[in-house]
């Protein structure tokens, strides 16, 4: 995984079950199935060695969105930052049920992406 403030993932977030299809037929990715969560996946892609992503199934409960992730010592201290510097939080922080954090911000322009910080170690 990369360092701290590198891009270490990818989210497709869709209310749209053929999206799994899609990006198989079109990219050759593959995708795993999350047993803890009935709404994510993994998708892995034809670099082994690259970044991979997940496949959030957001049931209509939130627009449709692709996002870079980016690995960050502390979420709620960048999201801060990213208000400070103009941005603004689009999702809150949140920790997920493996104890992963994460948020979703926005840039000046709107661009989205998401910062998360990996569950603790021990």
């Amino acid at each position: 995984m990369p360092g701290f403030n590198g891009i270490a993932w990818f989210e497709i977030g869709t209310d749209d079950p053929a999206a799994e299809r899609f990006y198989g037929d079109v990219l050759g990715w593959t995708v795993a199935h999350d047993p803890q969560s009935p709404t994510y996946s993994v998708l892995t892609t034809g670099d082994a060695d690259g970044v991979h992503g997940g496949l959030f199934a957001t049931e209509g409960k939130f627009p449709s969105y692709a996002v870079f992730s980016v690995i960050v010592e502390d979420v709620e201290a960048t999201c801060r930052r990213a208000e400070e510097a103009g941005g603004k939080v689009q999702r809150a922080p949140q920790v997920n049920p493996d104890g992963l954090t994460f948020a979703h911000l926005l840039d000046p322009a709107d661009n989205h992406f998401e910062v998360f910080t990996p569950p603790p170690v021990g």
